[in-house]
């Protein structure tokens, strides 16, 4: 872990003025191009240099969580397998709009409860579904550690092979009650305001389930500043995979696009770990999940796309892409006023 955080470093300055003064020389008004104008600036700090961050690939992290034992959710245990057959098939939402926006898509076992050795897959199964974080610790600390290693050497496989942008994918039935736990961890909020409904669960199933966060943070106790045992207390397997691959980006000096609120309580486990991991995080949305919207808030992080999404799998992130090297093409590939022969206005 030490190895890892040490290779982290904070995004460049120089790149950024630079890119900002482009931005003041470009053939429209000052700030017209909005939020795309600050996300040009911030991506050219990323890699060091205003370019656009291609080819791109969504990993989605799959695992299984003992809390499900507790009816947080209504769905079986058994979909996260079975959506594991559906994107190795190219069948799930995700796989669609990654075709859309030319993006790759890779799946990840990391923890899934069942056997799901026959798919063509990555296979880093840690163990099969972490324990149940309503009595007691969800992870080992080595389990903890070896789920963090998946999600980082994949990040540093992905951009030894030439990939320049990754984005974050999950899938895990219950994956929203971990997520619920470190979040209200990490954000100093309690479990009713960052418990949301998930896969879409009635009032009665929501104030069980908030309970249940809520048992679980008064169970372990754990602080922000321990952010490993955090991952150790509430899991997931996905999650610490997410923390992994969200600081191997920020090693490589690429931008990681974040999906929902699973990517979200990840983040902020990565930024514990080393803050400047977030100079390095693009929020690709913001989901119905209330628990994203406060985990974005203290990451200080503008999610690009706002349209009540909570379907996970990294479909999010995936749509977030091309309005990310859409303001970086902006950046890199406008006409100046000097080189298109055109006199600005005093106001322009």
């Amino acid at each position: 872990m030490e190895e890892y955080l040490a290779r982290i470093g904070p995004a460049d300055e120089t790149a950024m003025a630079a890119a900002t003064q482009r931005q003041r020389l470009l053939t429209k008004p000052a700030g017209s191009l909005g939020v795309l104008e600050e996300l040009s600036v911030r991506v050219a700090g990323m890699t060091g240099a205003p370019a656009v961050p291609a080819p791109a690939v969504v990993t989605v992290f799959a695992a299984d969580h003992g809390v499900h034992a507790q009816g947080v959710s209504p769905w079986p245990q058994e979909v996260t397998a079975a959506m594991l057959a559906n994107f190795a098939a190219g069948g799930a939402a995700v796989n669609a709009f990654a075709t859309n926006n030319q993006v790759d898509v890779r799946v990840v076992d990391v923890g899934v409860a069942t056997d799901v050795d026959d798919l063509d897959i990555v296979h880093a199964k840690v163990r099969a579904g972490t324990r149940d974080l309503s009595v007691g610790a969800a992870l080992t600390a080595d389990e903890v550690l070896a789920a963090v290693a998946v999600g980082f050497e994949l990040a540093d496989q992905l951009v030894a092979d030439g990939y320049r942008c990754l984005l974050t994918g999950d899938m895990g039935i219950a994956n929203t009650t971990a997520s619920a736990a470190l979040i209200a961890t990490f954000t100093g909020t309690t479990a009713g305001q960052v418990t949301g409904r998930g896969t879409g669960i009635d009032d009665a199933t929501l104030a069980h389930k908030t309970a249940v966060v809520e048992a679980a943070l008064a169970l372990h106790e754990v602080p922000a500043t321990e952010p490993l045992s955090a991952l150790a207390a509430y899991g997931g397997l996905e999650h610490a995979a997410l923390t992994g691959y969200i600081l191997g980006a920020a090693a490589n000096k690429v931008p990681v696009i974040l999906d929902g609120v699973i990517a979200g309580a990840a983040a902020l486990v990565a930024q514990a770990l080393h803050p400047s991991t977030i100079d390095y995080c693009v929020a690709g949305h913001r989901s119905a999940e209330p628990g994203h919207a406060v985990a974005l808030k203290t990451l200080g992080l503008q999610p690009l796309v706002d349209l009540d999404l909570r379907l996970g799998e990294g479909t999010g992130a995936v749509l977030a892409y091309p309005i990310l090297t859409c303001a970086m093409r902006a950046l890199t590939e406008m006409a100046t006023f000097e080189s298109a022969g055109i006199t600005a206005g005093e106001d322009a």
